[in-house]
């Protein structure tokens, strides 16, 4: 199933040594940190930011990651975090990644992040939201 997105940005990473393994390859756990750059910049590039949110009581926390790997990463090579906005209501919001090397696939992601309190407890996502506003 194909979902237009509501709203999309690239975000180019360059490999930092210290981001691979022993192997030379970019180690597995640095493609969501990969994914919640993308995910912030995002949201600032429609004019919000997740600082704004948590000091107005709401946080969103990530209930679902998947990461699919299909082609090694390595040190000083220049990728694309592409990360596309697929829907936002009312208490969980999802995205959709996709990290390239000069077009090649290397990783597909995708996130469900839960809006909550700061007591942990579900809320409605805000329709003020900067994504909301499209």
């Amino acid at each position: 199933m194909t979902t237009t997105p509501i709203a999309s940005i690239d975000l180019p990473v360059r490999v930092r040594y210290v981001e691979c393994d022993p192997m030379g390859v970019v180690h597995h756990t640095v493609y969501p940190v990969w994914f919640e750059m993308a995910r912030t910049e995002l949201l600032r590039s429609k004019g919000g930011s997740y600082r704004a949110m948590e000091e107005a009581g709401m946080m969103l926390a990530v209930v679902r990651l998947e990461a699919r790997y299909r082609a090694p990463a390595r040190y000083d090579d220049l990728l694309t975090v592409h990360c596309e906005l697929l829907a936002s209501g009312p208490v969980k919001i999802e995205h959709r990644y996709r990290v390239t090397r000069d077009g090649t696939l290397l990783v597909e992601g995708a996130t469900t992040l839960a809006c909550i309190n700061r007591d942990g407890k579900l809320q409605s996502v805000p329709a003020d939201l900067a994504w909301n506003a499209r």
